[in-house]
């Protein structure tokens, strides 16, 4: 394995993209878990068009493909100051009781609307802090997802985990219990950065959890880590990917951190100064890239890498990824069913969100209603766009006769603006134009959420960005 991150020189070796390409792509846009964004849903679209969604899928012809689920706890016993999840902070378990009740309630007239048993091949259990529950309550919460649902022999079912919350007895709990993957978010193990975003946990405490995975029978551990965090460098991240090495994870998730203090109040508890600027940033990057390369790891895609015999790296060979709400998957095609205060499904030709407050999550519920508050059915047009920006983010290229064929137009007349756009792109090193399609190059996978953006209607309409993460 390559010592890179070693020394100094490494870190000074490390290919980044030329300060006026730093400067020109150094604005807002989207992560692109959907296409269109989430900020594009509308309150016109009720829980009644969501339960139209769902029979059309009950009564359509054929075996409807098995089902994603994703279930939303949005307890945490303390603050992490990056946080823009949703999330509720409090150290009284008694809301996590009635939470759980009505969660179980939603369980229930979901599996009534979709009429019957579907199959999930695909759950995950996110935050907020899932291990928030007592092991009664995640039983509990397990089984009334047994009880409607058919958990499918060999599916992936995870949970993301506060290494702060967990031992090895809860870690075997949870592996008894039927889940099969963990997350650790771990974001850095540097003591400076963990106590200025308030989240401190050490290397061995972790290495330990992790230990423990293993032995315990889960089959895939992830952990996350963030660029970007205040007082992060290009020398301390180095130090944080090669411990992350050492623990040879069969994922890991490197986000970069968006500092948007005016949407999400306890980034407001981060002094702007403190952060790394666009080029740190982007160095940190290339950085995690070359190292985790050079480590074995797979880079599945803009934030994601993967040991090779990883069901997510398989998925990218195979052409079978996809990005959901959750970041990369390996089930590209199949809807998911979104449990929870805030959370986010797709249905078809359709997405929805719902309440995003607990207590009128609780009210809608109490009215006998699903608590969907908004959403939308794709047009024609944005079923095509989706799939070009899914090729964009998930494969780096596109073939112009794949969206030909499914949609049934003369891609270069229809996206012949895009295409003009690409050109300038293709003229500074991002992508290369063929006469049956372009790739992202390695350069350009930097700014590959702006490769994207070309392609999104609603955005190059308004050109409102300042709703979004800065792409470096």
């Amino acid at each position: 394995m390559s010592n890179v991150m070693n020394t100094p020189k490494a870190e000074a070796s490390v290919q980044v993209l030329p300060i006026d390409l730093l400067r020109k792509f150094d604005h807002p846009g989207p992560r692109y878990t959907s296409y269109p964004t989430a900020d594009r849903f509308v309150e016109s679209f009720t829980a009644e068009d969501y339960v139209l969604s769902l029979e059309q899928r009950s009564h359509g012809a054929g075996i409807a493909k098995p089902l994603s689920i994703y279930v939303h706890i949005p307890f945490c016993e303390s603050l992490c100051y990056y946080c823009a999840c949703n999330k509720v902070i409090t150290r009284h378990p008694e809301r996590a009781a009635t939470y759980l009740d009505y969660l179980i309630r939603e369980i229930q007239m979901q599996a009534r609307h979709l009429g019957g048993k579907a199959s999930v091949s695909q759950l995950h259990f996110g935050g907020g802090t899932p291990t928030y529950l007592s092991d009664a309550q995640l039983a509990r919460l397990w089984h009334a997802l047994q009880e409607h649902f058919r958990l499918m022999p060999g599916g992936e079912y995870s949970i993301e985990v506060d290494p702060r919350t967990v031992d090895r007895t809860r870690l075997q709990f949870l592996a008894r219990l039927g889940f099969n993957r963990i997350s650790f978010g771990v974001q850095d193990f540097d003591p400076v950065v963990q106590k200025a975003v308030h989240r401190v946990q050490s290397f061995e405490q972790v290495q330990g959890l992790m230990t423990a995975s293993r032995e315990v029978g889960f089959e895939s551990v992830n952990i996350d880590l963030i660029y970007g965090l205040p007082h992060q460098s290009v020398r301390s991240f180095s130090d944080t990917l090669r411990k992350t090495h050492d623990l040879l994870p069969d994922r890991i998730a490197v986000y970069s951190y968006a500092h948007l203090p005016q949407r999400f109040k306890p980034q407001r508890r981060i002094a702007e100064a403190d952060l790394p600027g666009a080029a740190v940033k982007t160095q940190m990057a290339a950085l995690t890239i070359e190292y985790l390369g050079s480590a074995g790891y797979v880079y599945v895609g803009m934030d994601h890498f993967a040991l090779p015999t990883d069901a997510l790296a398989v998925a990218k060979r195979q052409g079978r990824l996809h990005r959901n709400f959750q970041g990369y998957s390996t089930q590209p095609d199949a809807d998911l069913i979104a449990l929870g205060v805030s959370a986010i499904g797709r249905v078809g030709p359709t997405y929805s969100q719902n309440a995003k407050e607990i207590d009128e999550y609780y009210d809608l519920l109490d009215q006998g209603r699903l608590p969907i508050v908004r959403g939308m059915a794709l047009s024609h047009d944005d079923l095509m766009r989706r799939a070009v920006i899914m090729a964009i983010m998930c494969q780096g290229q596109l073939s112009y006769e794949s969206i030909e064929v499914a949609f049934l137009i003369e891609f270069q007349r229809y996206f012949a603006w895009e295409l003009t756009q690409l050109q300038a792109m293709q003229d500074e090193g991002l992508v290369q134009l063929q006469a049956d399609g372009f790739n992202v190059t390695a350069k350009g996978w930097y700014v590959v959420r702006a490769v994207a953006m070309l392609f999104d209607r609603y955005l190059q309409a308004d050109k409102m960005r300042t709703r979004y993460s800065r792409i470096i």
